[in-house]
């Protein structure tokens, strides 16, 4: 359906639509569509929707195929997509028609949304990337799968239950997903355990597997649709069956469990998104899952390559594959033992192929994240993929001897096998045509210190691709009045090409414009009070200071500096009952991984100064403190239109880019933050003076990190405000009943008892710094107009941090691919 249809067209288009969700409600619930339930009607309009999308699917895939160009398959562990329904509607150029034909039913289009959960694909900055990236790889008419999961429960579902975090399986599933389709004619097996059987023959060897335990690999096809282009992409998520579903001979002879074996195996798989992997057992079915996806999306991609060609050492002139972080990385062993093992290529030409096949992105600067398997495990599991594994390493050992000669701290640091590991980083750099960060500080971190030795060895893989977001799902979608007003200002071009947003600066000092700007603010504002009022039954002020941080919570994104300023705010503000003072309301969200104890630790704090601040009349509402329960897609839609303030706070050097820091930035926030990963970007693009920067900067930290000297205790010691905060850690103030609650928090902070090292991300370090910069926040509030044309600013330059420009970096510098032209 184009732009360009006439109105009786679009009446035509309109009748069938609406036949078609009538139609649905008949063959699958004997109702007709006013008699079924909400969910129901969901149903109903996802099959009509899908219906239009199948035939751009197929279009799509044909075009593709005649073109004979090269396809990306992005390969990550998480795909965070949201709800797909509201997305696919405004990406279809057809998308006026379909909502006033659902309007016409008698339908809300926002209560049908509602019914949708959230694909549980995903968890944290990572998959939501990746989600971007495939939305951006379709309108921008480029071939490409997303390859991950179909976890059946996702990461988990958060509730809170007394201030504590509490874990219960997401079962996004358990209702039919109309948007899927299950493609068992693709299902492949994939094999661990055994052993590796050498076969001797014709002059060389053949290996095989024998002893192994196997499961059937069964892909799910989620359309994903270009913005008005008629291309729909293809995310293939990966589910696990037993290749025999029930022993009959084991049950007969007793053997109940061993009759269910391989069902239990098969479920364990794609159960749950990265399962806790702080034992032995959690551990093993991580690298499990990894293997597991990786080794059917490599199987598949090679056979649709041999289709239409018939020579695998061409494999790298159709095929590339990404590697989104480390949890990936099993691609490069894998690609190897298939060309070697299943296509007999010898040992050269499998590498030069694999070589060229394969690209990593590194998404973090800990040390820590960079995954490393215990060398027991990974040949237990995977016992011909470590034979390979141990063949690259001898192999680049002696690369490296040869560059270095007698420099053993250079293979200690550089060896993909070492101390009893295999590191999976290690062996992404050394098979890799390609090794990218994802901001412009973190590829310059990664080159000068944590991958200093490889960037020596091999600069010209190096490269920088800053990350971005797609602003038709968290503007066009997520905040439709501010889009809305854009667009009237200055077109729709923006959707596609972001940059056009820079057309609204011309209305930055416009009284009238600013006024209209703030009012969206406000109503979305307002959309979010009454969302936390369903929720929290919390009432919040919309006039007062919206101050947000919603993200995966970990320790060096620092929520723990947010909460102890807002516990020093209610101090002064007790201490000073008629101190002029800004409203303010404190907004949190996030996931704590289910075994990091001092994480949900912060939760409960968090939850606990809430209890306090909210329900101490004697303040007269001048702080709200507010955590948003179970953090995800939907819910970030409506937050980050509401943000006044954008808490990116991170210890410098530490975050690799952030991407929530960019949708705040689209919808209007004013950034709060330290000179860490993407923040550094955005600064420069809107300029400082709009803008909250505090803190040390990453060479400061890693300063400190290296040579020591920081001692948190002086602080303590010297600072009153300060050493009252943590006291109240302890006293009993946040927690009467155990007054000992938060003592790992505190022994944090001043010791070396819980981590090795006190106060590791520089909290104390850099309160101060954080507490001058919200005291700039409050004075700048206070200037309507002077906020109004930072926020109009913030919107005006954010036009570098789409997707589809970092999309187009990958495809120039990485991936070389050809834009597709789909006709209907």
């Amino acid at each position: 359906m184009t732009k360009t249809m006439d109105r009786i067209q679009k009446e035509e288009f309109k009748e069938e639509f609406k036949k078609r969700v009538k139609d649905q409600a008949k063959m699958l619930y004997r109702k007709t569509l006013d008699e079924v339930s909400d969910r129901h009607k969901f149903v109903c309009v996802a099959y009509a929707v899908k219906d239009i999308v199948i035939d751009q699917w197929i279009a799509t895939q044909k075009a593709y195929d005649e073109a004979d160009g090269r396809t990306v398959y992005y390969l990550s562990m998480e795909f965070l997509m949201g709800r797909a329904l509201g997305n696919m509607i405004i990406n279809l150029s057809s998308r006026d028609e379909i909502k006033e034909s659902i309007e016409e039913l008698g339908l809300d289009l926002n209560v049908i949304e509602d019914q949708e959960p959230d694909a549980a694909l995903g968890n944290g900055g990572l998959g939501r990337l990746a989600a971007c990236f495939l939305d951006s790889l379709a309108t921008l008419n480029y071939p490409a799968y997303g390859c991950g999961i179909r976890y059946k429960y996702g990461m988990f579902q958060q509730k809170i239950e007394n201030g504590y975090q509490k874990e219960i399986p997401e079962d996004w599933l358990r209702h039919i997903n109309p948007l899927e389709i299950k493609r068992e004619e693709y299902a492949c097996e994939v094999r661990f355990g055994g052993t590796v059987k050498i076969d001797h023959r014709d002059g060389r060897d053949y290996y095989g597997q024998e002893g192994y335990q196997a499961v059937m690999a069964v892909p799910y096809d989620m359309p994903i649709v270009g913005y008005g282009n008629n291309v729909v992409n293809t995310l293939r998520i990966w589910d696990a069956e037993p290749i025999v579903h029930f022993n009959l001979e084991e049950f007969d002879k007793g053997s109940y469990m061993a009759a269910v074996e391989q069902e239990n195996l098969a479920k364990t798989i794609t159960e749950v998104l990265y399962p806790n992997d702080n034992h032995y057992a959690g551990k093993e079915l991580r690298l499990k899952q990894q293997y597991f996806f990786v080794s059917a999306s490599l199987q598949t991609a090679i056979k649709k390559y041999l289709k239409k060609h018939d020579d695998i050492k061409k494999l790298h002139e159709k095929v590339v594959f990404q590697m989104n972080d480390t949890h990936p990385t099993l691609t490069v062993a894998e690609l190897m033992r298939l060309l070697m093992d299943v296509y007999y290529l010898e040992w050269d030409e499998a590498w030069e192929v694999t070589t060229k096949c394969v690209a990593y992105t590194n998404h973090t600067i800990m040390a820590e994240a960079l995954e490393k398997w215990p060398i027991e495990l990974f040949s237990r599991l995977l016992p011909r993929c470590y034979q390979i594994v141990e063949e690259i390493n001898r192999r680049f050992c002696l690369e490296i001897e040869e560059k270095y000669p007698g420099n053993y701290d250079k293979i200690a640091k550089m060896a993909i096998i070492y101390d009893g590991q295999v590191k999976m980083a290690n062996l992404a750099i050394c098979a890799g045509y390609s090794v990218n960060g994802v901001a412009k500080l973190h590829t310059e971190i990664l080159e000068k210190q944590e991958l200093k030795d490889f960037y020596e060895m091999m600069p010209q893989k190096f490269n920088n691709k800053t990350n971005g977001i797609t602003q038709r799902r968290f503007l066009l979608h997520g905040n439709p009045l501010l889009a809305e007003w854009v667009t009237n200002k200055v077109g729709d071009d923006w959707i596609t090409d972001l940059p056009k947003i820079k057309g609204i600066e011309v209305y930055v000092d416009d009284k009238k414009a600013q006024a209209e700007f703030m009012n969206i603010k406000y109503q979305n504002k307002v959309r979010l009070a009454k969302y936390i009022k369903e929720h929290n039954g919390v009432d919040v002020d919309p006039r007062s200071i919206f101050d947000v941080q919603v993200k995966r919570l970990h320790e060096y994104k620092r929520q723990l500096l947010n909460i102890l300023h807002v516990m020093y705010l209610y101090n002064q503000v007790k201490e000073h009952p008629d101190m002029e003072f800004t409203p303010r309301t404190f907004i949190f969200g996030a996931k704590a991984a289910a075994g990091y104890k001092i994480a949900k630790l912060t939760i409960k704090l968090i939850n606990s100064v809430a209890d306090v601040i909210n329900n101490d009349e004697s303040i007269n509402g001048k702080i709200k403190v507010v955590f948003i329960e179970n953090y995800r897609v939907s819910n970030a839609e409506i937050i980050f239109a509401a943000a006044d303030v954008s808490e990116q706070i991170s210890t410098a050097s530490k975050e690799a880019s952030g991407t929530g820091n960019m949708k705040f930035m689209l919808n209007g926030a004013l950034t709060l933050g330290t000179m860490d990963g993407a923040n550094v970007e955005i600064v420069e693009e809107v300029g400082k003076e709009n803008a909250f920067i505090f803190g040390m900067s990453s060479d400061e930290v890693i300063g400190y990190e290296n040579n020591g000297g920081y001692d948190p205790m002086q602080i303590f010691n010297s600072d009153m405000d300060i050493r009252k905060v943590l006291m109240q850690l302890i006293n009993g103030f946040y927690s009467p009943d155990d007054p000992e609650r938060f003592r790992p928090i505190y022994n944090s902070l001043l010791t070396k008892e819980e981590t090795g090292c006190a106060d590791r991300y520089f909290i104390l370090k850099d309160f101060q710094s954080y507490a001058e910069a919200q005291r700039r926040v409050e004075a700048a509030y206070k200037d309507e107009a002077g906020w109004a044309k930072s926020a109009m600013l913030n919107v005006a330059n954010v036009g570098k941090f789409t997707s589809d420009r970092t999309i187009e970096e990958y495809v120039r510098d990485i991936w070389h691919l050809e834009k597709v032209k789909v006709e209907l």
